[in-house]
């Protein structure tokens, strides 16, 4: 028996995406081909669109560094340098240091740093432009400069006071020498002190590791004079070289005193200051000039000490 249903006409099945059917007729292969492209390009842009709309925008970069890292060698040597520092405030001892300025004669100074953190520095020639010798000390009582006997000036030690311990000195009182063994060991062990650091030779004569000390920042008064310091492995200071010259460990340290002691009596004198006093043209061993113009001692009248006293004679 024959079948007289209508014959049924199924619609072709869709196409996936990115096929193209077969038995496409020509008219359609274009449109066709725009919705393949259409579809890519959706699809490629949905990472864009949905980045768009993410609720946490993207980070900033990060601004670069607003200076240049320093190089670890010479962040080595400032460790190093300050470990050593460290040290030194911990080695309490009496030491001798040959102090060289430019070509004249070295002098030895004495260097002691007392059990009770007390210290005191002899220094020959550190006064009067080099013709006195002083001592400089900081106790429990103060900071004092003591006037030390010598060739120029024979009178019995006398000290000043000058201030607390911890006081600056001015620069007119100032040898500068003593630093090197106390404030300015404060200065090596400050990490936050604008120093540059670097290894250096060690200066002629002298023993231990070596730092070039450089300052990072301009200022009338810096924390420390730029040169090379030196130190053995137990912090004793061996080598400084700096603008007031150099000193050099001259002998092994010796053992550390309890406290110090002033070199003599504390007196309500004057301080000796660091320049030469004026000189006296009459104790400079020339012979006076008897014609020369304000000579208080030239000879008047063709008399030695003046004119002759008149006698009334005419």
């Amino acid at each position: 028996m024959s079948d007289h249903r209508p014959a049924r006409h199924c619609p072709a099945p869709l196409a996936l995406a990115g096929e193209v059917p077969t038995r496409v007729p020509h008219d359609r292969v274009l449109p066709t081909r725009l919705a393949h492209a259409l579809s890519v390009a959706f699809v490629l842009a949905l990472p864009v669109f949905f980045a768009g709309c993410s609720a946490d925008p993207p980070a900033d970069p990060a601004p670069p560094p607003s200076t240049a890292p320093r190089p670890a060698g010479l962040e080595a040597a400032r460790d190093e340098l300050a470990a050593l520092a460290a040290a030194a405030q911990d080695r309490h001892l009496v030491a001798r240091y040959t102090w060289q300025v430019d070509q004249a004669t070295a002098r030895l100074i004495t260097v002691t740093s007392a059990n009770d953190d007390s210290w005191r520095v002899d220094i020959p020639g550190g006064a009067l432009g080099g013709t006195a010798d002083i001592s400089l000390a900081a106790t429990a009582d103060g900071l004092f400069q003591c006037a030390l006997p010598s060739v120029d000036r024979p009178q019995p030690a006398s000290c000043v006071r000058l201030g607390d311990r911890d006081d600056t000195l001015p620069r007119r009182l100032d040898p500068r020498v003593q630093h090197p063994f106390t404030d300015w060991l404060d200065v090596l062990t400050d990490r936050r002190a604008p120093l540059s650091v670097s290894p250096a030779m060690a200066p002629p004569g002298a023993t231990g590791s070596c730092y070039s000390v450089e300052t990072t920042a301009a200022s009338i008064n810096p924390p420390l004079d730029v040169g090379i310091y030196c130190f053995d492995a137990d912090g004793t200071p061996t080598a400084v070289r700096a603008a007031f010259g150099t000193l050099t460990l001259a002998a092994p340290p010796e053992a550390a005193p309890a406290t110090v002691q002033l070199a003599g009596p504390v007196t309500d004198g004057e301080p000796l200051g660091m320049t030469a006093p004026p000189v006296d043209p009459w104790d400079s061993g020339a012979p006076a000039d008897p014609g020369a113009p304000g000579d208080a001692r030239a000879p008047t009248d063709g008399q030695p000490g003046g004119p002759e006293p008149s006698t009334g004679t005419p």
